[in-house]
Parts: structure tokens; sequence; C-alpha cells
């Protein structure tokens, strides 16, 4: 029926294989094309793994879009160690270009892994050393673009509504009556906190520095899980004093929040970096982009009131606000330690775990202690009670006490069973590093519950 109501249905007439072989011609060009199109899409965008935020990365974007307007930036955004993590998962089928991030021991990670490419980025005007330490890896892996200290930010009217003196040392926020007043957030889901962190075990040694950390935590009121969360918590006047790295509190008081910043003795001023990751897809974009952050254009836009970081070009603080930090002065920081990248990488995440066990994941224990110590210490001030003194002498000895020695956090064949990182809370921990951990938390448990205890007898004979 249907050959004799159309006829030649179903035969190959010449017309009808001719059609067929232009149609054929047609799809080949097209599906060419659309390889093509896709191919210089892919050529023309940059994409950049970052823990920066959008006031950062936004103005970066569309200055560089600016200047290359036929190349895409693609920004990804994520916390430093889950970026890590991400980079290391998708080494065998790799779709970033560029890794950004503030802390240098996360690079040290990456390039100790083979991760990071090699490549011959082009800069004038940035010297060697800022603050005693390298602003570029000497081999060429990743290239600081900024530089960062670490202090202490706080609001001025929640400190006058509260009537508490300005802390300005890492001893000052040990003290009771900053207790309540403090946040800061965890190093293991912040680079840029666990550099704080390692910068005051480093500055007053192992021991020293773990103590400091325990009698601030026992004081703070939130350990928020993104670095932003602090400054968030003073800018809103949410909390008084903000453990962070500077620029937050250089762009919040920009930006017109009732905020200062202060640096203390011992802080670090290191680069924040920019590498191009091994077998980058558009390798030659990642090295157009590294190049344009390094050029003085780039280094302008760190200025912008949003970002206010310090730049690594020094020629760049002629544009910078009055009264603007510049780590090239001589009086900027006199007390800045020299920060060890090498140690600090050898033990990066054994340094999180650590922080997370005997801190984090038991702060309201840790805060117990440190409040009844605190009462007891003031109670044994007025009496003079010396059984007490003795007391509250043992409380604080285990509060302080570390279940890990210095160099057992130094030794290879312990710090590698720890090979899982907490970047996203919800990772299950296994193996010899979840056994290590339970011992830990019980060392903790045990402790912080014996010094609370020895503090409320204190308490009781005052």
């Amino acid at each position: 029926m249907h050959d004799a109501q159309f006829p030649g249905f179903g035969r190959d007439t010449p017309a009808r294989a001719s059609g067929r072989r232009d149609m054929h011609k047609i799809l080949k060009l097209s599906a060419t094309a659309l390889m093509m199109t896709s191919a210089a899409a892919f050529a023309d965008t940059v994409t950049v793994v970052t823990s920066f935020s959008k006031d950062l990365t936004d103005p970066f974007k569309a200055a560089f879009e600016a200047a290359n307007p036929d190349t895409t930036l693609e920004v990804v955004n994520r916390n430093t160690n889950a970026a890590v993590s991400y980079l290391q998962e998708t080494r065998g089928s790799n779709t970033t270009d560029i890794m950004w991030a503030s802390a240098p021991d996360a690079f040290e990670v990456l390039k100790e892994q083979g991760l990071l490419a090699k490549v011959d980025v082009q800069y004038e005007g940035i010297p060697d050393m800022i603050g005693g330490y390298p602003v570029h890896d000497a081999d060429g892996t990743y290239f600081g673009f900024a530089a960062s200290g670490y202090g202490i930010m706080y609001n001025t009217r929640y400190v006058e509504a509260n009537e508490l003196p300005i802390a300005e040392e890492w001893e000052d926020l040990k003290r009771a009556e900053y207790n309540g007043h403090v946040a800061m957030s965890s190093p293991s889901r912040s680079g840029t906190t666990h550099l704080t962190v390692e910068t005051v075990l480093q500055g007053e040694g192992w021991d020293d520095g773990w103590a400091t950390w325990k009698w601030i935590s026992g004081n703070m009121n939130t350990v928020t899980e993104r670095s932003f969360g602090v400054p968030d918590a003073v800018n809103s006047g949410a909390t008084g004093f903000g453990i962070v790295i500077d620029f937050f509190g250089l762009s919040s008081k920009a930006s017109g929040f009732p905020v200062e910043l202060v640096y203390p003795s011992v802080t670090a001023i290191v680069p924040a970096n920019i590498g191009i990751i091994e077998n980058a897809p558009n390798q030659d974009g990642a090295k157009r982009f590294v190049e344009f952050v390094l050029s003085p254009e780039g280094q302008k836009v760190l200025l912008e009131p949003a970002i206010m970081r310090l730049p690594v070009n020094p020629d760049a603080y002629a544009d910078a606000p009055e009264g603007f930090p510049n780590p090239f002065s001589e009086d900027f920081a006199p007390g800045a330690i020299e920060f060890d990248v090498e140690k600090s990488g050898m033990r990066y995440e054994l340094v999180n775990s650590l922080f997370d066990v005997l801190v984090t994941y038991r702060l309201d224990d840790l805060r117990a202690a440190v409040s009844a110590v605190q009462r007891a210490e003031a109670a044994q001030a007025e009496s003079g009670n010396e059984e007490a003194a003795a007391l509250i002498a043992e409380a604080r000895a285990l509060i302080e006490a570390m279940p890990i020695s210095e160099e057992q956090a130094l030794d290879p064949s312990y710090t590698q069973a720890f090979t899982v990182s907490r970047a996203d809370p919800a990772t299950e921990v296994v193996g010899r590093q979840a056994e290590i951990e339970q011992e830990w938390d019980r060392f903790a448990v045990e402790n912080y519950a014996k010094a609370r205890q020895l503090a409320e007898q204190a308490i009781a004979l005052n």
C-alpha cells in the first residue's frame, strides 16, 4: 500500500542516494565543528581550584578576563585541605589547571607528591625574600603572590561594651577575663588556621605552643568549620576576638566594620601561593594567569577594599591606603619567626588531627576544665591557701600534657599513619590513624576530667 501511494518508497533512487551522501557530509562537518568548538572552549578556559572567597577571586577574574578577552577563568571553591585531597584523588584524570591558596605547607605536600608542574613563569620587581621567607618555591613549582601575617582581630564596640582590655599577644588570650570571648576555626578545615597553629608551635616550642592553644581554646565560644566564620563573628559582634589571617581583619576594617587587627610578637610572614598543576589541560592559559597575578596590574588588585592583602611587589605599596601594613618596612612584625615549611609539611595532617582530638571534639570538656582552674585560681589568690595552689598546679599540668612528643610528631614512621584529612567533617578515619586518635582521645578525656576535679577540690579549700 505504501509503495502505491508513495512511488519510490523503499527504493534507492539516484536522488535519494545523493541526498544521503550530502547529509552524511553535513553531519560529519557538524561533528568536526562541534569537536573543534569544544576543544577551543576548553583551551580558552583556565580552571582554578582555590580556598579564596569570591571577594578575592571575582576582582581577579574580572581584571584577568578584561586583559585576556578570549579566556575564561573558571573558579572552583574548596577549602585548602579539601582542595589538596581533590587534586590527589583526581590526578589520574586531572581537569584542574591551577591551585591557589594561602598555605605554603599545603603546596609543599602537593610538590612532594609530584602534583605541581615546573613552569618558567615571568615576573619583575618581586624580591626573593619577604620577612626572611622565600617568596617563591626554589624549584619553580609554586609562586608567592601575596604576603600574610597571623594575628588577633577584635571588635572595638564589643571590647568597650564588655569592658575588656585589648589582647595584643597570644598570652593575653589565655587569661580568665577572655573566657567566652574568643573564636577560631579548625586547622583541619582551614589552611590559614593551620598556619596560625603551626606558627605558635614553632615560635613557642611544641609543648609550650600546645599549652597556649589549649588555654586559648578553653576561652573559646566557638570553633568554626571555615576560616571566614571567624571574621563574620567578630564583624557582627557575636564574639569579641578572632584568631585570623591578617587580610580578614584588614578587609573588614576597610569595609567599615568596627574592627582592628594586631600582630602578636610570635607571628610569621609567609606568602600566599599559586601553582600550576602537573598535566594541566590548559598550561599556557594557566601560565598567563599566574603571570597576571604577579604583574604590577595584578598586585594592585590586592589593595581593593574587599581584599586588602599584602602585595609581594614593594612598588605596589605606593598605592596602599595610609596606615596599611608594609612587610618590607623595618618596623613590621619585628619578632616574626622564620617559618619552617618543611617541618610543617612533615606533620601537616598529624597536627590537624591532634588539634581536632584535643580541642575541636573535646571543646566542652576542655572549657569545663579551664573554667574550673580559672575559678580556683581566683579563689586561691584571695585565700593564699598553699594546698589549693598545689592542686591547681597539678590541674594545669594535666591540661597542658601532650600524648606525644615533638620527636614523634616528626618521625616518618609515625606521621605516615595520618593519611585521612578531615577537610570534610563527615570523613571516616580508619586504620592506624583511627587507633592513634582513640588513644589521644582517652588521654584527653581522662586528663581534662581529672584537672576539673582537682580544680574543684581547690575551690572547696578556699
